[in-house]
């Protein structure tokens, strides 16, 4: 899909060029997190790209998202109906100080038939990207995509196939644990000494949300509550 290639070639442009987005709050390095995103301080009920996050600059996606609070949480609503959003966020984040990256999610609709083993496939209904931007950053950035996938395997690791610069790490599959809330810790160092066989040479640079359903031409629903990065 070109236009996932064409995504993330101009994230990792913009966050290599872009002033630096202190991740709130700016603490020093004693403090055990690094809060990338909570919601509380986006508006209730406002649709489409959350404030503070960029959009996509190309194809024509729908962010058929919004801020909702259910049982006094927070979270961003996303929905998909053949189409692939995506948002990211510019943070910088020393790895080696916080490596764990954690995150609550709740998948409501896979995309029927969809596997991120094949480009034909290539849809999820919920996915955190973190990017290691290095210059020039359509050839050289590194990312790494946490996945909920309708099919492949949990614990796959496998490079996409759409463009060399993302590697998937499967979280979950599958609709054994559709419609619960799961918070979800990955230590972001130790997975790319793995998939890169080195630790990174750079900072993280963003994180990325993606919902997509356009391959598949079906449908995905999903949520995202708390993101954030914190010491062992």
């Amino acid at each position: 899909d070109p236009l996932m290639v064409r995504f993330l070639i101009s994230l990792s442009t913009v966050l290599l060029a872009a002033t630096t987005v202190i991740v709130a709050p700016a603490p020093g390095a004693d403090s055990p997190t690094l809060i990338v995103e909570d919601w509380a301080r986006q508006p209730e009920g406002k649709t489409g790209i959350p404030e503070g996050w960029k959009g996509q600059s190309w194809g024509s996606p729908k962010y058929d998202f919004r801020i909702e609070t259910q049982a006094g949480r927070k979270m961003l609503h996303l929905k998909s109906a053949g189409d692939s959003s995506a948002i990211a966020k510019e943070v910088k984040v020393d790895a080696r100080t916080w490596p764990i990256l954690q995150w609550s999610w709740r998948a409501v609709t896979l995309p029927k038939g969809g596997d991120a083993r094949k480009s034909s496939t290539d849809d999820e209904a919920a996915q955190i990207y973190v990017l290691f931007p290095r210059f020039p950053s359509a050839v050289r950035s590194r990312i790494i995509s946490y996945i909920w996938d309708t099919t492949a395997p949990v614990g796959s690791v496998f490079k996409s196939e759409k463009t060399g610069l993302v590697t998937y790490i499967v979280v979950r599959s599958g609709p054994g644990d559709l419609g619960k809330w799961l918070t979800e810790s990955r230590n972001v160092l130790e997975d790319f000494k793995k998939v890169y066989g080195e630790a990174p040479g750079e900072d993280v640079g963003g994180v990325s949300i993606l919902i997509d359903s356009n391959d598949t031409r079906s449908s995905a629903e999903s949520y995202f509550g708390e993101i954030l990065f914190r010491k062992p």
